[in-house]
């Protein structure tokens, strides 16, 4: 996981105040919804989501900043510090929403990539939003998957836009780009394209 500077902390708690509110579309090379749904295909099996179906509907990740006004905040402030930590320990536990696990689902995100070899890309995490976990802090734990691809990819790279399709694991894992609360494995990806919503 990245360190912030000082000089993000009061700029991080606006956007993760402005992110759990949901304010923050998804910002891709090519247009993707956050909440993509494209058509189910005929006798198909997966179940096509989009990621508010991860986040149990009584989750309130800013309940316990009410009333912090970070617009008073300076990013040298002890405050803005402590509540960066808050944050960070509070999506870092995120709950998942234990309806999904198990199940066989299609969902379209950004690719952190976390483990390739000679053969290509075996493992990575699926974010929602472009820059995620790369260039901005990750997000809630239960809006990351840990993916484990059935066969390495040769073409998929960092921040590239794809559908995941497998059967969905609610867990909790640790890795270098931050906390997932999901993990698919055997997992396939297709590039993300208009055509294939």
């Amino acid at each position: 996981m990245h360190r912030l500077s000082c000089r993000s902390i009061t700029l991080a708690l606006v956007a993760g105040a402005f992110l759990a509110a949901g304010a923050v579309q998804a910002q891709p090379k090519a247009p993707l919804p956050v909440d993509a749904r494209p058509p189910q295909a005929a006798g198909s099996t997966l179940r096509t989501i989009g990621w508010d179906d991860l986040v149990p509907k009584d989750w309130q990740p800013m309940a316990e900043f009410k009333g912090l006004d970070v617009s008073r905040l300076t990013d040298g402030d002890p405050r803005a510090q402590s509540a960066l930590r808050r944050l960070r320990e509070a999506w870092d536990a995120a709950p998942a929403n234990t309806a999904m696990d198990g199940a066989r689902i299609r969902l379209a995100g950004y690719v952190v990539a976390l483990e390739s070899g000679p053969e290509g890309l075996r493992e990575f995490l699926l974010v929602p939003h472009f820059g995620a976990c790369i260039h901005t802090p990750p997000p809630p734990a239960n809006q990351i998957v840990h993916v484990r691809l059935k066969t390495p990819s040769k073409t998929l790279a960092n921040m590239d836009t794809v559908w995941v399709s497998g059967s969905l694991a609610v867990t909790r894992e640790r890795t270098d780009m931050g906390v997932a609360g999901y993990a698919m494995a055997l997992a396939t990806a297709q590039p993300y394209s208009s055509r294939s919503r």
